[in-house]
């Protein structure tokens, strides 16, 4: 523990991705590697073998939980290697780093996962569509309107088949391996106090809860007569809770990217570090915090804040009050990335963020001095030119 509070004091905001690198670590007696490689590589057994039992079994339900799994196992590939380029220092051509990279990369998984519980419940829905509806069923395929069913077998017998009971098996054995990987993975992430761990846990948990939704329907489909419309119906409700979570977390990539201000639990932490910061260093006359705003950059948070100090302070007390404020809300808050401090003469009231904009009516053209400038020296160089000449 120890090591941990003094890694965070020293940078604060490196801390937290240091849990992301569990992955291509090569420590491999480490607790968190071990179970990130063993949750990956059982998510893509899973995967697989949820995908082809459902196809030999003919389960919906089966199918729809295998590709949950597999958006899952992506979704980890993709926040692992994104987390390497949030981390590089700022450069010349990304000013604010490199955070972005890591909110495209999200855009991706939570676009994929969307557009698949989307195609899974359109799927389902044909094959709730042939079993009750045939004849509509019929009319709009050969109008070309429907794509081809997996489970076309279903609707061409005169009696309809349900899932193989095989199926329930898988799904069975996943809640038992995924419950398993949750309270193996949540007992480290509690242990290391790392978010990515926990984010891991929760994915494993959301895994073990479809295969529940999955095994209820595919054992309902048997133990009640002429039910086998259960086991569609189990595919639809896995691919409203993939859409569910396709949504929001394509909502929140898309916020990300449009630069939306922080959170109010993050802007109120910045502010109680840095008013202790206030309070214990010794800052010459009063010092007032105004105003706090900032906007996230895939796990970073870039922040600014606004001091009202006294108009008679110099700009080396100024840089004295930056530095500590930087270092204090660094070391305290996590995942603030960069600080930055704008001080306002106490005596002025009412400034806000919003004056850094330039108005919409001042526009180079509504200004013609630049011309009259590049016109006049365009001039003094020719008539400098000119007098060289005649001497």
């Amino acid at each position: 523990m120890t090591a941990q509070k003094r890694g965070h004091a020293g940078h604060g905001h490196h801390h937290h991705h240091h849990d992301n690198v569990y992955l291509t670590s090569k420590n491999k007696n480490d607790a968190g590697v071990r179970i990130t490689r063993i949750g990956l590589l059982v998510n893509l057994a899973m995967a697989i073998g949820k995908f082809l039992g459902g196809y030999i079994f003919h389960s919906q339900a089966l199918i729809a939980d295998a590709y949950h799994a597999l958006t899952d196992m992506v979704s980890d590939f993709m926040t692992l290697g994104t987390v390497a380029w949030s981390l590089k220092p700022p450069s010349e051509r990304f000013p604010n780093g490199y955070g972005k990279v890591e909110s495209l990369g999200a855009l991706g998984v939570s676009s994929l996962l969307l557009c698949g519980g989307v195609f899974m419940g359109l799927n389902a829905g044909q094959v709730l569509l042939s079993q009750f509806y045939p004849e509509a069923f019929e009319t709009l395929q050969h109008a070309g309107l429907l794509v081809h069913a997996h489970s076309h077998s279903h609707s061409h017998d005169s009696e309809v088949v349900g899932p193989n009971i095989n199926a329930a098996w898988l799904a069975a054995g996943s809640i038992v391996v995924k419950e398993w990987l949750y309270r193996a993975t949540i007992k480290i992430a509690k242990e290391r106090k790392s978010s990515v761990l926990a984010s891991n846990a929760m994915h494993h948990r959301i895994d073990s809860l479809t295969s529940v939704v999955a095994l209820a329907t595919i054992a309902g489909a048997h133990v009640f007569t002429n039910a086998s419309w259960l086991d569609p119906v189990g595919g639809l409700v896995i691919s409203l809770m993939v859409i569910q979570a396709g949504w929001g977390n394509t909502k929140t990539a898309l916020l990300e990217l449009a630069d939306t201000t922080v959170d109010d639990e993050i802007k109120d932490s910045v502010r109680r570090a840095a008013s202790k910061a206030l309070a214990q260093s010794p800052v010459p006359g009063h010092v007032e915090i105004r105003d706090i705003q900032g906007m996230k950059s895939g796990q970073n948070y870039l922040v600014e804040i606004e001091v009202a100090v006294p108009g008679s302070w110099s700009v080396q007390q100024f840089r004295q009050l930056e530095e500590t404020l930087r270092e204090r809300v660094g070391s305290k808050v996590r995942g603030v990335r960069r600080l930055k401090v704008r001080a306002v003469p106490q005596e002025l009231q009412g400034i806000s963020f919003t004056e850094e904009f330039i108005p919409g009516d001042v526009s180079p053209r509504s200004s013609p001095e630049p011309e009259e400038d590049e016109n006049h020296s365009h001039q003094h160089n020719s008539n400098s030119h000119e007098s060289h000449k005649r001497r």
